[in-house]
């Protein structure tokens, strides 16, 4: 008798619920007939507990084993990334006020003292002194009518690097910072996925 293929793709990321139970499609997609879609994707992979604490690495053989011991008639074939990584989200914690604004003093004034370094390091005000020399050829020893575009043009220029002005994005492409976080992002779910692998193997073995 012909079996019934499934394709199944894993998820990268998902999110779950504590005490969820995490089933094959929540974690991947799955494409086959309605019915058997429906069979495959109810099957529970996974119920989260405390000790899984945040993050919850499933892998395609986990699925495949739970297909074959529910559903001996059905061949999966796997597509794409071989791990999902879940994400458990417990209960979050309430604003502090206090702890908020003491994390925004440190980091204005860490941000303020970093550009100073800077413009101290490069000899900022020097420079503005000669061009404000050379444009004029007067001596000035506060140039303001440098400083003052260059200050104004300094905060549009970091409003410009990080794409967004308060929520509201300026256009549709990424920053650099945004780009960084998800290079950090893949790197460390890459490392998730191999770490919790080692350990799956070390336990199977018995180490």
């Amino acid at each position: 008798m012909k079996k019934d293929i499934v394709y199944v793709r894993m998820r990268h990321r998902v999110q779950a619920l504590p005490s969820q139970n995490l089933k094959i499609g929540d974690i991947a997609q799955i494409v086959a007939n309605d019915e058997t879609r429906s069979l495959v994707g109810n099957i529970v992979i996974h119920q989260v507990k405390p000790e899984d604490r945040k993050l919850i690495v499933i892998d395609v053989m986990k699925v495949i084993r739970a297909v074959n011991k529910t559903l001996p008639e059905i061949e999966i074939q796997t597509m794409g990334a071989a791990q999902t990584i879940v994400e458990v989200f417990y209960s979050q914690t309430r604003f502090k006020p206090l702890f908020f604004m003491v994390v925004w003093v440190l980091l204005f004034i860490g941000a303020g003292l970093a550009v100073m370094n800077f413009h101290e390091d490069v000899s900022m005000q020097e420079v503005h002194q000669k061009l404000y020399r050379i444009i004029t050829g007067e001596e000035n020893a506060k140039p303001l009518m440098l400083q003052i575009p260059y200050s104004i043009g300094l905060g549009v220029g970091m409003v410009l690097f990080f794409n967004h002005l308060f929520k509201k994005r300026i256009n549709e492409e990424p920053s650099p910072m945004e780009v960084e976080m998800f290079n950090y992002q893949q790197a460390l779910d890459h490392y998730i996925s191999i770490h919790e692998n080692s350990e799956s193997e070390k336990k199977l073995n018995g180490h």
